[in-house]
């Protein structure tokens, strides 16, 4: 990408006494690891295409507290989170969208209890209610008739229920959708959830990565698509594993609407 990515943070718009229509959570993943800014930059860039006032915490976003409140630390999952709603609270927020659905799950579900109420949207959520609207175009391009499996992250399925929006966000792209033999209510996780990301797989015959990635590429796809930076990870190793990554991409539904059209 190289036009300048315009991404405005709430002090700079505090500054302006003016409120954006959503704040972007970009998360630990997103802001840190390599592969996952690249989802953070090309979710930027579409909302800057469909004119999307939106503003990120920048360095007053701190970690959700979902890895500590999975791997058990209660206490340090309410100081992680009290500190954001702090922030979130000064700064009024109301409308919250966020690429990882663990993100997702717990702003939307956990913070309420502790007094952090928003409305939380899942990315692929917010990319179709702007195509509802009319704010954006998505196109197949490059990724027409391509053959196409999409893994249901955790927290955004099973957690939250949540099917539809990423599946019909990559029928606009006009690729051949083919499920998994496990999807939707009956997928299976790509083994990063419950802070299993931070940490090595205990003994057993197979990494449950692997044998997600398996059963992605019976599929035959020439994409996996992913709607979380954790999954991306994990189906990413396990196609190395398996040998694939010459002919099997995993990459996130908003990368692939940001660079459909950019042949």
């Amino acid at each position: 990408m190289s036009e300048t990515l315009k991404v405005p943070t709430m002090a700079e718009f505090m500054a302006q006494g003016k409120q954006p229509e959503v704040l972007f959570w970009v998360g630990c993943a997103g802001s840190f690891d390599d592969r996952a800014k690249k989802i953070t930059k090309a979710f930027a860039k579409i909302l800057n295409n469909a004119k999307v006032d939106f503003a990120v915490l920048g360095t007053e976003e701190g970690c959700t507290g979902d890895p500590a409140k999975r791997a058990g630390n209660e206490f340090l999952f309410q100081m992680q989170a009290m500190m954001n709603i702090q922030v979130l609270d000064g700064y009024e927020i109301k409308k919250i969208v966020t690429t990882c659905p663990h993100c997702f799950n717990t702003l939307k579900n956990e913070y309420p209890d502790l007094g952090g109420n928003y409305e939380v949207l899942h990315h692929t959520q917010f990319l179709k209610s702007l195509l509802h609207e009319g704010r954006l175009k998505v196109e197949g391009g490059k990724f027409k008739g391509k053959k196409i499996t999409f893994h249901d992250p955790c927290y955004l399925g099973r957690a939250n229920n949540e099917y539809e929006a990423p599946r019909e966000l990559l029928q606009k792209l006009e690729v051949e959708l083919v499920e998994m033999k496990r999807c939707k209510s009956r997928g299976l996780c790509c083994g990063a959830g419950g802070a299993q990301m931070f940490k090595e797989p205990e003994k057993g015959d197979k990494d449950v990565n692997v044998e997600r990635t398996e059963e992605a590429l019976e599929t035959e796809p020439s994409i996996i698509a992913a709607g979380c930076p954790f999954c991306n990870t994990m189906l990413t190793d396990g196609v190395k594993a398996k040998e694939k990554e010459a002919t099997v991409e995993v990459m996130d539904i908003a990368e692939m609407i940001a660079n459909a059209e950019d042949l």
